[in-house]
């Protein structure tokens, strides 16, 4: 069983690195977002050197003496030359094989509902709060808890906006506004406040805090460094679904970015190789402001 699930996805592998077509990819249904991937990775003349993926048996289902359900993980590791440079690409994703007979008949990621309650954050500031952002502590602990979770916070299904304020707070960011969950960005007690945890409200309080926690919107993703935000409207309705913390930039510039949801490192900033993406994508790029007189 554990053969036929690395066969499979050595197969999404082979398709992005040696562009040969197996046909095991005719049962995995997010085949497309590696395509995607493929066409990225062309345009950004960015070349895969190797890659390879481990799989961790979660849970077995017995569904009928011929079908079997399997939940697995999936960790992706990829080694990209970018002109003369190099950095190493990871992933984790939750994924479900469907056997009968022993064989696989569906193959496919196991999705997370990017819907979370959110409120208008009432901002309005009681009192300054001062700080200086040190970017590289931020990035030091994206890259130390990207695949796995800090015990001192509250863990959620949806973890993305979760990691990127812890990854923010270890810079030096101050939380305010306790206990109120519409106001100010905090975790405390076991209870946090929307902004902590919620993508669209974080967005939202990004946009438009005074003091602590602020931000300056930025039109380009290249006018970002490691240490900044963006967040990501997959449906382009106006609701901010996912957030990502930048780690590090590319050789043309442009932001690769740390996640959690589905973890991963050194990811290229788009999504465009995300199930989740869809042409309507829109995203806002913040630059995180300090009291340290420049930006730094």
């Amino acid at each position: 069983m554990k053969n036929n699930l690395s066969a499979a996805i050595k197969a999404k592998l082979e398709l992005l690195i040696n562009n040969r077509r197996a046909k095991e990819l005719d049962i995995i249904e997010d085949s497309k977002a590696m395509l995607r991937k493929k066409k990225i990775l062309e345009d950004r003349d960015v070349e895969i050197l190797k890659g390879n993926a481990s799989v961790q048996l979660l849970a077995l289902e017995n569904v009928s003496e011929r079908e079997q359900h399997v939940l697995y993980r999936c960790h992706y590791k990829y080694f990209h030359k970018d002109k003369e440079s190099f950095y190493l690409e990871e992933k984790t994703e939750n994924r479900m094989a469907v056997f009968q007979n022993n064989t696989i008949i569906r193959d496919y990621k196991v999705e997370h509902e990017y819907d979370e309650p959110f409120a208008e954050s009432d901002d309005t500031p009681n009192e300054r709060v001062s700080f200086f952002y040190d970017r590289l502590a931020a990035v030091q602990y994206a890259e130390r808890w990207w695949n796995t979770n800090n015990p001192k916070f509250k863990n959620f299904d949806v973890n993305c906006t979760n990691y990127v304020s812890q990854c923010l707070h270890a810079g030096g960011a101050p939380m305010r506004g306790y206990p109120g969950r519409s106001n100010g960005w905090w975790m405390q007690n076991n209870i946090w406040s929307y902004s902590w945890t919620v993508a669209h409200s974080l967005t939202l309080h990004l946009g438009n805090s005074k003091t602590g926690l602020r931000a300056t919107a930025v039109r380009a993703p290249e006018a970002l460094m490691p240490g900044d935000v963006i967040c990501y409207d997959f449906q382009g309705d106006g609701r901010f679904d996912h957030t990502t913390i930048v780690v590090a930039k590319d050789q043309a510039n442009m932001p690769l970015v740390n996640a959690n949801t589905y973890n991963s490192r050194m990811r290229y900033w788009d999504y465009e190789d995300s199930t989740a993406y869809t042409p309507n994508i829109k995203y806002r790029f913040f630059h995180i402001d300090d009291d340290s007189g420049s930006k730094k």
